[in-house]
């Protein structure tokens, strides 16, 4: 469900509020501001990602949701109730650590319990509680062993079925993979994806890896020194950054500083023609092209040459398993090297190898224009 739907959605049925509203926060430790008057909204059942460089804000932001590290001012409120000045005891959340924060000296099943038997609830209902979550991980054989006998990314599974046991209104996962290996990433990234919705509850992720967020969350807030840059789906955040820090951040990118003029920007002699930017004529600007908006045409392409079409040399190409890439020249084209990712059937369609010439294309929608910064 996108943030208009539910909009729409909350409209219809007469409900004020998203589930988690955050509002005008600001964090300050001693003369450093951390967060600088922070909003989010977030809708009950979504997954959302706080994504950024190190020392953006999004660890403290988690951390003020979660009470661990109280907002210097502003408001947060989760299912229409004021948690602003709760203690972390009392607010209703279950939390994730990347370091696993396990017991060490406990089972794997006494792990799952420790927060349920803080409930006072029945030791048969806890029991089978636990055994329901173990099932739900994939690791029912597991109950126990001890933490140390078990994998990274069995370790991290158990911290989450420990996380939910209590079905907690909001999930918080604090840099939950980026302890774990490559391949156990990717893995457990979707098992964590496919175990939120089958629960449906509302959870927050914090990562400074592009792939994790742009594969598992509903929304992204990509965030920059203590602000939030943009908040979008994936599709959005990728292909419509709203600033040239979200296009760098996201993705890889060639980055080629011009000037804009009526709808166009002049890069040496060529001219490439773009959408609607509200920029005025011969602003300074940053040309933002991802390398796979690079469009090859053939060998040889001899057609009447289109808007946005130029004709390079291939200088070098790498292969890199799923593409190759390929670094371009055009002593037209300001002497501006050009990288470009083609696909392995383009490379053998089109017979592209180092040192031939060859035409490619950027399609103006697929060619961004943001204001140099610093830059009047």
């Amino acid at each position: 469900m996108t943030a208009l739907d539910a909009e729409g959605l909350r409209a219809a049925t007469g409900i004020a509020e998203p589930y988690l509203r955050i509002e005008n926060v600001w964090k300050a430790f001693g003369d450093f501001v951390a967060l600088r008057d922070v909003s989010l909204d977030i809708e009950r059942g979504e997954f959302i990602c706080f994504l950024g460089p190190s020392g953006c804000g999004k660890t403290t932001l988690l951390r003020a949701v979660a009470g661990l590290d109280p907002q210097s001012r502003g408001t947060i409120r989760q299912g229409g109730r004021d948690i602003s000045d709760m203690p972390a005891s009392q607010r209703d959340y279950g939390i994730v650590f990347q370091s696993y924060a396990l017991f060490p000296n406990l089972t794997i099943a006494k792990n799952i319990a420790f927060g349920l038997e803080n409930t006072r609830r029945p030791r048969a209902e806890i029991s089978a509680r636990v055994d329901e979550l173990l099932d739900l991980v994939g690791l029912p054989e597991q109950a126990d062993k001890y933490p140390a006998q078990l994998s990274g990314g069995q370790q991290q599974r158990i911290a989450l079925a420990r996380a939910i046991a209590i079905n907690p209104g909001l999930l918080l996962l604090d840099e939950p993979l980026s302890a774990l290996d490559a391949k156990v990433r990717v893995h457990l990234r979707h098992e964590i994806k496919e175990l939120q919705r089958k629960l449906g509850v509302t959870t927050i992720m914090v990562t400074h890896d592009q792939e994790e967020a742009l594969s598992m969350a509903d929304r992204i807030a990509v965030m920059n020194q203590g602000v939030i840059e943009q908040v979008g789906t994936p599709t959005e955040i990728y292909r419509h950054p709203a600033t040239l820090f979200v296009a760098d951040f996201i993705g890889e990118t060639n980055r080629i500083e011009t000037t804009h003029t009526g709808g166009a920007v002049r890069v040496g002699h060529a001219v490439l023609q773009t959408e609607t930017h509200g920029l005025r004529d011969g602003q300074a600007v940053v040309m933002v092209v991802r390398p796979e908006d690079v469009l090859p045409h053939a060998v040889g392409y001899e057609a009447e040459m289109k808007p946005n079409q130029l004709p390079v040399d291939i200088a070098d190409m790498e292969f890199l398993g799923s593409y190759w890439r390929a670094h371009l020249n055009n002593p037209e084209f300001a002497n501006t090297p050009l990288v470009a990712n083609f696909s392995i059937n383009a490379v053998r369609r089109f017979g592209l190898a180092s040192g031939t010439r060859m035409t490619v294309e950027i399609p103006p929608e697929r060619l961004l224009v943001f204001p140099r910064e610093g830059v009047a």
